[in-house]
């Protein structure tokens, strides 16, 4: 692991016990059995009772878990090592059938054996990486034919504009960029001791993220031999990625009233491996 992600790592493993008790990760819903997906995810993804399902970049498991009460069999990796040990005592206090892996993605076809009905990833996930065709082929690796991959996160196009305080300030409907469109090979630095979930500090502070345009996604995914049933874009977002947004039905926060146009908040696909 180089020291771009093991920046993020350290960043992330402080994070975990933060984020058990986040209002937002909704833990106790899902002891109750109530909690769902996102609705962008709960109108796309279908059912997964009786498939195998492999869920990368699974944090510490609430999705997985999820999946799990919906009669999956599920196995989620990632690359923090507080994550997975509280997705595993979290599965095992809900007596829930679930495996974690902790390791990098791009180690994945070394350390889970395959193959999967479908492959699951939403939020939060490819700005952590830098290289996207590798992200897609790892995917289609774990795929059985006719097997599906499906993936939301945040809209390239979404990621342009300056979430900071001084952009709140702006006078209404007045958007800035702060962060290019356009990848490239180096990623881009950020330093920051806050957590997007709470309220929280932490004492790691540097992270590195990675800018992909649709462009790239769409390459990537085609690419590595998948086929497109869909890909759509979302005026909504599951957080709140821009101060200016607000939240809409469903927990998740979209465009004020009176603000035009309505841009891209979101982007979500799901793509087939043939045969």
């Amino acid at each position: 692991m180089d020291a771009y992600r093991r920046a993020n790592r350290l960043k992330w493993d402080e994070l975990v016990d933060h984020h058990v008790g986040a209002e937002s990760y909704g833990v106790d819903a899902l002891r109750r059995g109530e909690r769902r997906l996102h609705p962008i995810e709960e109108g796309e993804i279908g059912d997964v009772a009786g498939l195998d399902v492999l869920h990368l970049q699974c944090h510490f498991g609430v999705d997985s878990l999820i999946l799990a009460q919906r009669g999956a069999r599920v196995t989620g990796l990632d690359f923090s090592p507080r994550a997975i040990e509280t997705a595993r005592a979290l599965a095992e206090e809900l007596g829930l059938p679930g495996t974690f892996v902790e390791g990098d993605l791009y180690a994945a076809p070394d350390l889970i054996d395959g193959p999967f009905d479908l492959v699951f990833t939403t939020w939060g996930t490819i700005c952590w990486l830098p290289d996207l065709p590798v992200w897609a082929g790892t995917a289609a690796h774990f795929l059985k034919p006719g097997g599906r991959f499906y993936f939301a996160d945040a809209h390239p196009m979404a990621r342009v504009w300056d979430p900071g305080k001084e952009a709140a300030a702006l006078p209404f409907g007045t958007l800035r960029t702060s962060d290019p469109y356009f990848g490239a090979t180096e990623p881009f630095a950020y330093e920051d001791d806050g957590d997007y979930a709470s309220d929280a500090r932490t004492v790691s502070t540097r992270t590195y993220e990675w800018a992909h345009s649709v462009s790239d996604i769409v390459n990537a995914v085609s690419g590595a031999g998948l086929t497109f049933e869909f890909l759509h874009e979302h005026a909504e977002i599951a957080w709140q990625l821009l101060p200016i947004l607000v939240p809409t039905a469903g927990s998740q926060y979209g465009w004020p009233e009176g603000f035009a146009p309505a841009l891209p908040l979101s982007l979500s696909f799901m793509a087939r491996k043939p045969g």
